[in-house]
């Protein structure tokens, strides 16, 4: 038996749920199939294949005969071929979308057209020659009905006996039966047009992704030397330069090497401010030179850059179902054959038990028939979901999974970490203060003593001393280190040491006055190294890591929204105390990692809990969250180990999250209400005798698509704070 080799087809046509389900249990009765995935929100089935057993063409084949087109047959781009976040292959799975071409090229709107032009011929014939009306609208309903009777066929032979079309067969031959024929090709005609609606509505839902893709340039300005040549962005290689123009799409992830200018980054990461860039900044694919001319170099190519590591992300996630969709599958299964039950039943009591009419009451369980239709019900879900995916991706917020999406909206408390997640992540100096001589001396003899440091603290005075212009003086000889006390370099003046408060007092330097001016500093949650010359103390720096400029009005917005909010950390109490002080939110510090995890289940307990962090480590606090939030999503390992990355890098971004989680729920709930409220009133007027045939697949039909607009509105969800 050969090893498995993973497929993915594009099919055209799959426009709802139930298309799905036929598609997914006629794969599963084929020998040496698996790991079956049908996604028709992207319009993709992935799976695993056994081709001694089975072949791609038997598949592609058995595709066809339930109605649809596959298109594309190969290995698998994304579904099975890449789980590491690299090498996704966009190339033959997104270059169309649903209904590309000519508007008449859809065999949807074919079908349309000519059960239009059956009717109308019927209708001129019942018009000329009435004593044909009845023969002429039968041949226009079994015409017509044609293609619908081989789907059921089909789905029926292949494990869904009780499909849409079904349904559908059943009511027109039950109504020409009766004699009603007009009704019939009437029904026949209003289906076709349902399902051209749905895969238009289809069509505008796939829009998101294939925005995003759009937003990649298809050619790229390369520089060979002297020599600029035009080549294709696909074939652009790790260390190639590009020469970006201002206006013109950046083609890649890459490197600025040469040149400054300001980038547009909101279609990547949502941010609406443009960002300055110059030599040594970090570019993205999709984003906007704005003004002047950079020469980029290349550290990703077009198959594993940002926008095609997001577009995988969101094909992921709407693949992946939300709880309430797995539900709503599990009750659809056995809705429809009990909607079949029911129906027979209305056509049978009656007569049998009641002496009441065979042809009142057949109609009206054929009627009943239609408006059982779970269409409706079934894309309720899933398409809220896919819109609210869509749109999440688009503002900088990429959610892995339906799963996600709805418990972000469920979320009690919120729980940050505190470096880098609510503060900048580099420490900065706050405080110079003199006690010989005067601050400019103090940091410029600092940052000479520090100026080959790597460490945080020494690379903050470093910079600070040159953004005051300072003379930083020349340092002889190597830096003498003693770890976790002083650092010390020999200058012109003598040897000058940069060292811990400790170290200080140890060694007689801090008085009493010195040793006060420190404690006020570490309550305010700064960091204080003292600066002394051979015996004598010269002075104070204090640094902090300061709170991101958005992290007040985030932590804000979700208080508004009664998420409570909570730091978890590893530092100091005086410091935690500090910053959670100046954001209002409580704080728990000194917390060891198994403490970290074990505070995160303590409140799991009360509800939901969503944990924000940077995703390297604190990767073990987000799987444990019922949310894991990775604040500066453009990392790798943000994107794998997180349930949401915020590609936009700010703390506001999370009341937007729970925000656009909520409305999405509400917009599942308005779903599930109008598909089950309409069917409701027209079960009532069917069963009282005013529902005519057409009027109840209008019903269905009508649900359809007013469940897919009502889902399309969240593709336009601002968050008003």
């Amino acid at each position: 038996m050969a090893e498995p080799t993973p497929l993915t087809l594009r099919i055209e046509g799959m426009d709802c749920g139930s298309c799905a389900v036929k598609i997914e249990n006629a794969m599963k009765r084929l020998p040496g199939v698996g790991d079956i995935d049908v996604n028709y929100a992207l319009g993709s089935l992935s799976l695993t294949v056994d081709q001694d057993r089975t072949s791609p063409e038997r598949i592609a084949d058995k595709v066809r005969s339930l109605g649809f087109t596959p298109v594309a047959a190969g290995p698998a781009g994304h579904a099975h071929a890449r789980h590491d976040g690299h090498g996704h292959d966009h190339g033959h799975s997104h270059s169309h979308a649903p209904m590309d071409g000519a508007w008449w090229s859809s065999p949807k709107v074919r079908q349309v057209l000519a059960t239009a032009i059956l009717l109308a011929l019927a209708f001129a014939v019942s018009w000329f020659r009435p004593e044909w009306s009845r023969w002429a609208y039968t041949a226009a309903a079994l015409v017509g009905m044609v293609p619908i009777a081989r789907h059921a066929l089909a789905g029926a032979v292949s494990g869904t006996p009780f499909s849409i079309e079904t349904l559908m067969t059943v009511a027109a031959v039950g109504a020409i039966a009766l004699g009603e024929a007009g009704e019939a090709a009437l029904v026949v005609f209003l289906f076709s047009v349902g399902e051209m609606l749905e895969g238009v509505a289809a069509g505008r839902a796939r829009a998101g992704i294939k925005a995003l893709i759009d937003l990649v340039p298809r050619t790229a300005r390369r520089l060979r030397g002297e020599v600029v040549e035009t080549v294709p962005v696909a074939d652009l290689a790790v260390g190639d330069i590009v020469l970006v123009r201002a206006g013109d799409r950046i083609p890649s992830d890459g490197t600025v090497v040469e040149g400054s200018s300001e980038v547009d980054e909101a279609p990547v990461t949502g941010e609406s401010v443009p960002v300055a860039k110059g030599p040594g900044a970090t570019v993205y694919a999709g984003s906007v030179n704005a003004n002047g001319e950079l020469q980029v170099a290349i550290t990703r190519t077009a198959a594993d850059n940002t926008i095609a590591r997001i577009i995988h992300m969101v094909e992921q996630a709407q693949s992946s179902k939300a709880p309430t969709a797995r539900f709503i599958d599990r009750f659809s299964r056995w809705y429809t054959p009990a909607a079949m039950v029911v129906s027979a039943l209305v056509i049978l009591v009656p007569p049998l038990l009641f002496a009441a009419g065979w042809y009142t009451w057949l109609y009206r369980g054929l009627a009943l028939l239609l408006i059982a239709c779970p269409c409706a019900l079934v894309i309720s879900t899933p398409a809220a979901i896919a819109s609210g995916l869509a749109r999440g991706a688009r503002r900088g917020l990429l959610i892995k999974g339906g799963a996600a999406l709805e418990a972000l909206g469920r979320v009690k408390t919120m729980a940050f970490d505190k470096t880098g997640t609510l503060t900048v992540g580099r420490p900065r100096v706050t405080d110079v203060v003199a006690v010989a001589g005067d601050e400019g001396e103090v940091l410029a003899k600092a940052a000479a003593v520090e100026r080959g440091s790597s460490h945080p603290l020494g690379l903050a005075i470093v910079a600070e001393a040159g953004r005051r212009g300072l003379d930083i003086p020349r340092a002889f000889g190597g830096t003498i280190a003693t770890p976790g006390k002083a650092v010390t370099s020999r200058l012109m003046s003598g040897f000058v040491s940069v060292g811990s408060p400790r170290h200080a007092a140890e060694e007689g330097l801090a008085d009493a006055a010195v040793q006060q001016q420190v404690l006020a500093l570490e309550g305010e949650g700064k960091t204080v190294v003292l600066v002394s010359e051979g015996r004598r103390l010269l002075g104070l720096v204090a640094l902090r890591d300061e709170p991101r400029a958005d992290a007040a009005e985030g932590l804000s917005r979700l208080r508004a929204l009664g998420v409570h909010t909570v730091m978890l950390t590893g530092d100091n109490a005086r410091t935690a105390a500090a910053i959670a002080g100046t954001l209002g939110l409580e704080a728990r510090a000194g917390l060891l990692p198994d403490e970290k995890l074990a505070a995160i289940a303590a409140y799991k307990a009360e509800g939901p809990i969503a944990m924000v962090g940077d995703g390297i480590n604190d990767a073990p606090a987000l799987a444990a969250a019922s949310v894991g939030i990775a604040m500066g999503g453009g990392t790798d390992v943000a994107l794998e180990t997180a349930d949401v990355a915020l590609l936009k890098d700010r703390v506001t971004g999370t009341a937007e999250l729970v925000a656009l989680s909520r409305a999405t729920l509400a917009n599942i709930w308005q779903n599930v209400t109008l598909a089950i409220g309409l069917k409701g009133v027209f079960l009532v007027t069917t069963l009282v005798g005013t529902t005519p045939l057409w009027m109840a697949i209008l019903a269905d039909t009508g649900a359809t698509v007013l469940v897919t607009a009502n889902a399309l509105r969240l593709l336009r969800f601002k968050y008003e704070s």
